[in-house]
């Protein structure tokens, strides 16, 4: 037998539908609590957190539309679905209109009582998981702090550029958080609340990029089979952030300084203009204006860039941020990983600020996160922390982020190729790389490839 599940509240002064609701949801193995009267009904969301409450509309004293607007008041969060009479049909607009999810019309079949209950808890499921997404989003903005004076000066352009929609270019090493910046960007203009899509560009060969930024016909390229919509359509709205966009192809350049000037694109192997209206981020760790002048980027193309460019920072010039930094890190990792490290050493500390940090702010999350994953807690200690760090042996910048840099655009080349080949089944894709469908699936994830 199914355990018990969702606690369902039914709210009706008529004890036969009352009694007809509550045996059709508990033969569903849903927990449901009943009330005669609007007051009883609110007394109970306010005790027992109903996820679902099925609320009729007329009732003697407290009615359904006034426990409704009640719940609201008191910003109580559930889906309400409301009970009513044909001749009642307008008030349940007008409910739906102040929030409630749905209403279900007299006389009504069991089975479509539990549909709707069902329908609601998955939406309200939905909602939650985005709430709490938003809130992981929310909380990666906090990196976009600082005390230095260079990174104070980053985060007030970015806020200037955010009321604008002029294009922004973020220019800095690789793991100074230039996502996250964009990302805040986006948050703090006029796009908030529509699409932020994020596409690398590396590691992706000419026709892949191509696809990807603006789509495709059906039959444009053999394994074509049917319309991809491009990124910047599924940006619409909202806002693209170009990462790496030093490392486009010179023929991919062309076409995207036409879109930059005239806001459309052809899908590939289209011919029909597409225009949309977005806002452009892109960001480099390459010297662009020495690339200009060798003939390796456009110089038009870098103009349309380069309207606002903010450059962040190295970690290593901004060192009185670290405290701030990994004391975010250790309680994110702690709870990630059900730990109970509340501090961080003062000898610890030293050594993390001791360090030149060539990685950025992307290797010391990594360090925070080794040490609250291999360490015993509840403080972080010198022991926790990577011989490099404690013996303050910083490597060499060009070579080790030249490295990790290639590795991973090459890994994320791999995947892609496979993904391609194998019409995004991950599980063939898997087996034609022969690795674990779990572990390609986290690697999918953690380089940001999208399917």
């Amino acid at each position: 037998m199914k355990a018990v599940s969702e606690t369902i509240l039914v709210v009706d002064d008529d004890p036969d539908i009352r009694e007809i609701i509550k045996d059709r949801l508990e033969s569903l193995n849903y927990r449901v609590l009943v009330a005669a009267s609007g007051e009883e009904g609110l007394e109970l969301i306010e005790k027992q957190n109903p996820r679902v409450v099925l609320l009729d509309i007329e009732m003697p004293g407290m009615d359904g539309l006034e426990v409704l607007r009640e719940t609201r008041r008191r910003q109580v969060d559930i889906a309400v679905v409301m009970i009513t009479a044909y001749a009642t049909i307008e008030r349940a607009v007008l409910a739906m209109k102040e929030g409630a999810y749905d209403f279900i019309p007299k006389p009504f079949e069991p089975e479509h009582i539990a549909l709707t209950v069902r329908k609601a808890l998955e939406r309200e499921t939905l909602r939650r998981e985005v709430e709490i997404l938003s809130a992981e989003v929310s909380a990666r903005y906090r990196l976009v702090v600082g005390k230095s004076a260079k990174m104070n000066q980053a985060i007030e352009t970015a806020k200037k550029a955010a009321m604008s929609r002029a294009t922004v270019l973020l220019l800095g090493e690789s793991g100074t958080g230039k996502e996250i910046f964009a990302r805040a960007i986006h948050n703090w203009g006029a796009e908030k609340g529509r699409p932020f899509v994020a596409i690398n560009c590396v590691g992706l060969s000419k026709e892949l990029l191509e696809s990807e930024l603006f789509g495709h016909e059906k039959g444009a390229f053999t394994g074509a089979h049917e319309l991809k919509k491009g990124k910047m359509e599924l940006a619409q709205g909202g806002t693209i952030f170009l990462d790496e966009i030093g490392d486009i192809s010179p023929e991919l350049q062309t076409k995207f300084l036409r879109f930059l000037q005239e806001r459309e694109f052809e899908r590939v192997g289209g011919t029909k203009p597409i225009h949309v209206d977005v806002r452009i981020v892109a960001a480099t760790n390459r010297d662009l204006d020495t690339a200009v002048k060798e003939g390796r980027f456009r110089e038009d193309l870098y103009y349309r860039l380069n309207v606002i460019p903010i450059v962040l920072p190295p970690l290593r010039d901004r060192k009185e941020d670290i405290p701030e930094l990994d004391g975010f890190f250790m309680r994110r990792f702690s709870a990630e990983t059900k730990k109970s490290f509340v501090e961080i050493t003062k000898e610890a500390e030293g050594k993390l600020l001791g360090y030149d940090w060539p990685g950025n702010v992307r290797e010391l999350a990594n360090v925070i996160e080794r040490a609250v994953v291999l360490g015993q807690g509840p403080k972080l200690t010198v022991q926790d922390l990577p011989s490099r760090i404690v013996a303050g042996e910083s490597p060499d910048r060009s070579t080790t982020l030249s490295y990790r840099d290639d590795v991973t655009a090459y890994r994320r080349q791999l995947i892609l190729r496979a993904l391609m080949l194998t019409k995004g089944n991950r599980a063939a894709a898997a087996k034609a790389l022969d690795l674990e469908p779990n572990y390609l699936s986290r690697l999918i994830k953690t380089l940001r490839i999208s399917l």
